[in-house]
């Protein structure tokens, strides 16, 4: 199967549409054999009181483009993809613009996905840094889980 950018990026846009992805106006912009890039702009709304980005919106940008990135390497007729644990070091805080998250996979096994995910800004400052592990199950016939 050859890599198709254009047509990954759409499909992971399209399936954003009435979700926390939409929600937080996140966009998969980038998109390479082994990693995922998604932007999410930094405003009131995503916001902590304190007027900074909050941490659980870096969090939800980071587990967005990894578990995104993730159901990339699987197949969706016969596989679904579970977060099943992510941890996230803030080291920059962010009042506006735009923050990019690009998950790159460290491990690539029939069941287990290890990915990075480096949130930066406009500057390629790293704002945070992210590890999220996914997991790939047998595709249930229904989806209530």
């Amino acid at each position: 199967m050859t890599f198709d950018k254009e047509k990954m990026l759409h499909y992971c846009n399209s399936i954003s549409k009435n979700t926390l992805m939409e929600t937080l106006n996140i966009k998969y912009i980038d998109a390479g054999p082994d990693y995922l890039t998604a932007s999410m702009p930094v405003n009131p709304s995503v916001h902590q009181p304190m007027g900074l980005l909050h941490g659980g919106a870096s969090v939800a940008l980071a587990e967005s483009v990894g578990s995104a990135a993730s159901f990339l390497f699987v197949n969706g007729e016969h596989s679904e993809v579970r977060g099943i644990e992510i941890s996230a070091n803030h080291l920059k805080s962010k009042r506006e613009g735009i923050v990019t998250a690009t998950a790159k996979i460290i491990h690539k096994g029939k069941s287990i996905h290890l990915w990075e995910i480096r949130i930066t800004d406009e500057n390629d400052s790293l704002i945070s840094l992210c590890k999220l592990t996914t997991m790939v199950l047998p595709k249930r016939k229904s989806q209530d889980s």
